[in-house]
Formats: structure tokens, C-alpha cells, sequence
């Protein structure tokens, strides 16, 4: 894409964003949309060739979603959820293809419908989970790992200094995957996973 192509793509998200931003501040969690470069570090976890289906909560205006089908990942191969109801209008018309499910990622069960049961690589996540309490964190974190092979990740993206959720107490274990300055403002991610020793 051209540089004025890349520039208009990124205002038009930014609008976006800031009308989702104003319609639910809990439900977006930041001042700008997520950088490319975080995007892509996040996507970078992804087995493009494990057969599997990729997992992505909050896509947002789609800077991930992006990220993630420019890893290898065909369109059919990725099932996302957004709660909101514009940004998912919307996200069916930019990704065409792609398996958009409107609903509450801290309901998989529900919002999965007949999808519940299935496997999935890995899940890119972009849920402000600051905005939930700790017990709605863990408990997600849980059934997320419930949903990727043995040491496969559930990646994070959080603004905070520590990891959004606690492992003490819990079946996983967690990483601190990146830092990223050039976004706004700089993010930082995690990855949660089972099976797996850290260092």
C-alpha cells in the first residue's frame, strides 16, 4: 500500500476508534488504536502452519486482525470476537471472510455457539482487562488456555507496568513477551500458557 494509502487507513481507524472510544470507554480501554508494531509482535506467536484456527478477542478497528492474516492465516482460519456493535459492522465489511462473531469474550460458551468445542492455535487478545476485576481476568485466562493445545499462548495486551493477571494459584504460568514504545501509549504483552517451563 502506498504511503497515503497507509496514512489515510490509519486516520480512518483512528476515527473509528475514537467514536468507539466515546460510545463505551470501559468496553475500548485506550486512547489510540493499538501500532502495526504491536500488532505484529503479538501476532508473531501464531503456528501460521498448525491447521489450527486462531482465537482474536477484541479486534477493535482491526489492526490486529490485519496483523494476524498478514502472518499466514487465511480468512477462514480466524474466528474473532468484538463486543461492540459498530466496530464489528465494520470489521465484517474491511475483513471479508474472516469469522466475526459479535458478543462477551468473558462468555465463550455462549458466544462461541457451535465453535465452543473447537481447538484454536493460539488467541490474540486486546480486551482492556484492567477494566474487569482480577476474578473475571483469571477466570477467562483459564478457559482460554481450556481452548489451545498444551503450550500453545494466549497473548495479552496491557498499558500496566505487571501482567493484568496473577498467576498465584492458577494452572498457568506467564511471560512478559514485549515492550513496545512506539505505541501510544507504550503497551506491553504477555503471554499466558500451560505445559510450559519460564525462566
Amino acid at each position: 500500500m502506498s504511503v497515503p494509502g497507509r496514512i489515510a487507513r490509519r486516520f480512518d481507524d483512528e476515527i473509528r476508534f475514537f467514536k468507539g472510544w466515546m460510545d463505551g470507554p470501559k468496553a475500548v480501554g485506550a486512547i489510540m488504536p493499538t501500532s502495526s508494531v504491536t500488532a505484529r509482535s503479538m501476532a508473531s506467536v501464531i503456528n501460521p502452519v498448525s491447521g489450527l484456527p486462531v482465537l482474536e478477542l477484541g479486534p477493535g478497528t482491526g489492526v490486529i486482525t490485519r496483523a494476524i492474516l498478514a502472518r499466514g492465516i487465511a480468512p477462514e482460519n480466524l474466528v474473532s470476537v468484538e463486543y461492540s456493535v459498530d466496530f464489528h459492522t465494520r470489521l465484517q465489511l474491511d475483513f471479508p471472510g474472516v469469522r466475526f462473531i459479535r458478543g462477551d469474550a468473558f462468555d465463550l460458551d455462549e458466544t462461541l455457539g457451535e465453535m465452543n468445542a473447537s481447538q484454536f492455535d493460539s488467541v490474540i487478545s486486546g480486551i482492556p482487562l484492567l477494566n474487569f476485576p482480577m476474578a473475571s481476568r483469571v477466570a477467562l485466562i483459564e478457559d482460554l488456555l481450556d481452548r489451545v493445545p498444551l503450550g500453545r499462548p494466549v497473548v495479552q495486551f496491557s498499558y500496566g507496568p505487571a501482567s493484568p493477571v496473577v498467576s498465584r494459584g492458577t494452572s498457568f504460568q506467564v511471560l512478559h513477551h514485549d515492550f513496545v514504545l512506539r505505541n501510544v501509549p507504550p503497551a506491553r504483552l504477555w503471554i499466558y500458557r500451560r505445559g510450559v517451563s519460564v525462566v
